[in-house]
């Protein structure tokens, strides 16, 4: 089939939704697809084997941009020649955000009667947290009517991340058919060579550093365990809240670690770690908790209901009260004072992971595209 993928932004590692679109473009293309995909860019290709691009240039949104810009992501222009050109002569046209962009291919989707699939993967929350509204729950229920009414609404088919995502859209009025596949974890993502632990413990949390993923509330557990002294906190991303969350880390017994990392960096800093964290309150999936279970780091989660990584959960141990530190503390504790339950975990995360492997994700997004070929 010839595949058209359209994104905002691709091939960079920031978030899960461009991780996830370039691992089903190269996933795509190794099983015998030509993969095309649209994106804000300056030009070039993917190299020898990649998808053939179509670049479009960034679309200034006063006041968003630069709160698109603080979450580093963009938007893109819609240029419609190029967009005709991309989505011409396709088979099926997957569109992942609902952005000008999104907005634009699928109109011109439907003028070449080419079939459509929108992906959800910016949870309303996702918003209303970054503009300090998180605590209203109207607000969210307001932006999943707005997308409904502006892009969701035009599509017969939504690719939701989880079953989690899937529910939510049934909730708020969505009548879509609603295919849930995992965005897929790469098969790099595996157990290392045995972890020669050393006097500190090392936790690690990885995503934006955005109010929403709660990395404050790691730092305050960390301070509150009784096995304080041994911990040492990694956390892996980038984001508007990073210079706030070195600031409260800096009193913790131990430095801890910031950094943003490619994906071999960040391979070979969860082999480092001994537990994995994630106290997000608002997730799609938690794709970074996926990744960081596929190589055996056992996972603490908060119970938010509005985060779908609960699902992730092998064990009452796995979870914690959301947005308490108090909870998480004791379950970190209980996991320090335990290494053959984490030992064991270790190995029953790493064999659970082989059903979120991307080639299987691929697999069910490729029924999908063709039944909408027909």
């Amino acid at each position: 089939m010839i595949i058209t993928l359209v994104i905002d932004t691709f091939n960079v590692g920031n978030n899960g939704t461009t991780v996830s679109a370039t691992r089903f473009a190269s996933t795509l293309i190794a099983r015998g697809h030509t993969v095309r995909v649209v994106a804000c860019g300056g030009g070039g290709d993917q190299g020898p084997g990649g998808p053939e691009m179509f670049w479009v240039p960034e679309l200034t949104v006063p006041v968003a941009s630069r709160f698109a810009r603080r979450q580093d992501t963009v938007f893109a222009k819609p240029v419609r020649d190029v967009l005709v050109a991309a989505i011409g002569g396709a088979d099926v046209v997957h569109i992942y955000q609902p952005w000008p962009l999104g907005r634009a291919a699928e109109r011109i989707a439907r003028e070449l009667r080419v079939p459509a699939l929108a992906a959800f993967h910016i949870q309303p929350e996702n918003i209303t947290y970054n503009i300090g509204l998180g605590w209203f729950p109207p607000a969210a229920r307001a932006v999943y009517a707005l997308l409904r009414r502006a892009f969701y609404g035009r599509f017969a088919d939504i690719h939701c991340p989880s079953e989690f995502i899937a529910d939510e859209l049934r909730r708020h009025g969505y009548a879509a058919r609603l295919h849930v596949i995992p965005n897929g974890v790469a098969d790099d993502f595996r157990p290392g060579p045995a972890r020669v632990r050393g006097a500190a413990f090392r936790i690690l949390m990885v995503g934006r550093f955005a109010p929403e993923k709660r990395q404050d509330v790691l730092i305050r557990a960390a301070r509150r365990a009784r096995h304080g002294a041994r911990i040492q906190l990694c956390f892996a991303g980038q984001g508007p809240l990073e210079n706030r969350l070195r600031r409260m880390a800096s009193t913790l017994p131990n430095p801890a670690q910031f950094g943003y990392y490619a994906q071999a960096g960040l391979i070979e800093l969860i082999h480092g770690c001994d537990l994995y964290v994630q106290a997000s309150d608002v997730e799609t999936e938690g794709l970074s908790c996926v990744e960081a279970f596929a190589c055996g780091l056992v996972p603490v989660i908060s119970d938010s209901p509005l985060s779908a990584t609960g699902q992730f959960a092998l064990a009452p141990t796995n979870l914690f009260r959301s947005g308490d530190p108090a909870s998480l503390a004791e379950r970190i504790d209980g996991w320090i004072d335990d290494p053959a339950a984490l030992a064991a975990a270790s190995d029953a995360y790493a064999h659970y992971a082989e059903r979120f492997r991307v080639e299987s994700s691929v697999q069910a997004i490729e029924k999908v595209y063709a039944e909408l070929r027909g």
